[in-house]
């Protein structure tokens, strides 16, 4: 029985392509860790998910794109979900995803003129009282004013457990997919959730910031890497002074919007976005019920967007526009523009009066990893580099979507010598450098 190769696996970046790739490698069969060690390095200082996988949406769609990491990636949403009880360790749930239009009550005036664009970047698309504090009374059954509102509902499309937008402000609302084919997860939660889970597998986490890619002129040059091989990453840990080297066979670049730091030839960049998460006022017996919106709000002097997520813990995510702003050193030196982050508040609020009325927890900015070149992400094995050198970057808004199936394709490569789970080739590095 032929033995199995040695094998050491380092993977760039702690976000959840990193993460969900760690855990997808360590628990293939083919794993041994015997013969085989994995080990996920992470430049910030506070942890991982400190970027876009912390700070994202946390939406999961059999819609999103590319169709062909969705088709994988969705059904292992699921699966994840019930075999680690995703829905207590990271939010996993169903939900109703729907296209709301109408207008804003502006109660903030300069707040709501804001565009949510952060300050130094222009716009670009991602693909302080509170007014008044009493609960606005619903009209008593049977009366008119009950039969109007119901009238309203029904002339707009606005479902009736949609309990957290106005009626009277909507103008339509369509839903924008089937029961069944939307749901969501906590994305911190779920990314650190794959590190714990890939950790109790064997995986090591180092702290640390990757300098330069090793890479030795002893390949055989049959895989179109002109004889050149990874042979690890150097990198300063954290609070050393000086670089030190994770020997490697396998590297895995997985670190968004900054994998052209190491491979330059990588055409990514990053669209910066801000958001901010809700908590409404508690009010007995009345949950948030369970809806994403894509918003088109009218206000007096713009047209503003923001995109809202309802969490199960009642928590309400809500972002605006992206920004070109240039991509900082570190995930830890991203700066978050106020003033994007108030007028994504004042714009969901001139639709809400519970978000109006709710407190703001978090105002956070991110970036998200986007193929410059258009298409993408980029999923395998970056011959033309250095044999070993797998790229697994630029998934837009759909990193966490799609990670499960980026990660069981790269377990596959890896381990097995390629992807079998869904055909990658129009996502191959080849496309792309």
């Amino acid at each position: 029985m032929p033995s199995t190769p040695a094998r050491n696996i380092v993977i760039v970046g702690g976000g959840i392509i990193g993460c969900t790739t760690a855990y997808y490698l360590a628990s293939h069969p083919a794993f041994d860790p015997a013969s085989t060690s994995i080990t996920l390095i992470e430049a910030s200082t506070q942890g991982v998910a400190q970027g876009a996988s912390g700070k994202a949406g946390g939406l999961v769609a059999k819609w999103a794109y590319p169709k062909e990491l969705v088709a994988v990636s969705f059904q292992e949403h699921v699966r994840l979900a019930q075999e680690h009880d995703g829905a207590n360790r990271w939010g996993w749930r169903f939900v109703n995803c729907g296209s709301w239009e109408g207008r804003g009550e502006v109660v903030e005036p300069d707040a709501a003129a804001g565009s949510g664009v952060g300050a130094g970047g222009r716009r670009k698309s991602l693909e302080k009282t509170l007014g008044l504090s009493e609960e606005e009374p619903k009209p008593a059954p049977g009366t008119d004013a009950d039969a109007a509102l119901k009238e309203r509902r029904a002339a707009t499309g606005l479902p009736e457990d949609l309990n957290w937008v106005e009626p009277h402000l909507t103008d339509s609302y369509s839903p924008m997919a089937p029961p069944g084919a939307t749901a969501q997860v906590h994305p911190y939660l779920f990314t650190t959730s794959m590190l714990e889970l890939a950790q109790a597998r064997g995986v090591q986490f180092v702290q640390g910031k990757v300098t330069a890619l090793v890479v030795d002129k002893t390949g055989n040059g049959n895989g179109n890497g002109n004889g050149r091989r990874v042979g690890g990453v150097t990198y300063v840990p954290h609070g050393a002074q000086e670089a030190g080297t994770l020997p490697a066979t396998h590297v895995v670049l997985a670190a968004g919007a900054w994998s052209p730091t190491l491979v330059p030839s990588l055409p990514i960049s990053g669209t910066r976005a801000h958001s901010i998460t809700i908590r409404p006022r508690p009010r007995p017996g009345t949950r948030i019920a369970p809806y994403v919106l894509f918003t088109e709000i009218a206000l007096p002097a713009q047209q503003a967007s923001p995109e809202i997520y309802a969490r199960p813990t009642d928590e309400v995510y809500c972002c605006g526009p992206g920004d070109d702003s240039a991509v900082p050193e570190t995930v830890d030196d991203v700066r978050v523009d106020e003033g994007a982050c108030e007028s994504t508040r004042a714009h969901v609020a001139s639709i809400s009066r519970v978000l109006r009325e709710g407190e703001v927890e978090r105002r956070q900015a991110c970036f998200l990893p986007v193929v410059s070149a258009g298409g993408g992400p980029i999923v395998g094995e970056a011959r033309e580099i250095a044999e070993g050198l797998v790229v697994a970057t630029g998934h837009t808004c759909w990193g966490i979507c799609n990670a499960p199936g980026t990660a069981k394709a790269l377990a596959e490569l890896v381990l097995e010598g390629k992807i079998k789970c869904a055909n990658l080739n129009k996502l191959k590095p080849s496309r792309f450098l």
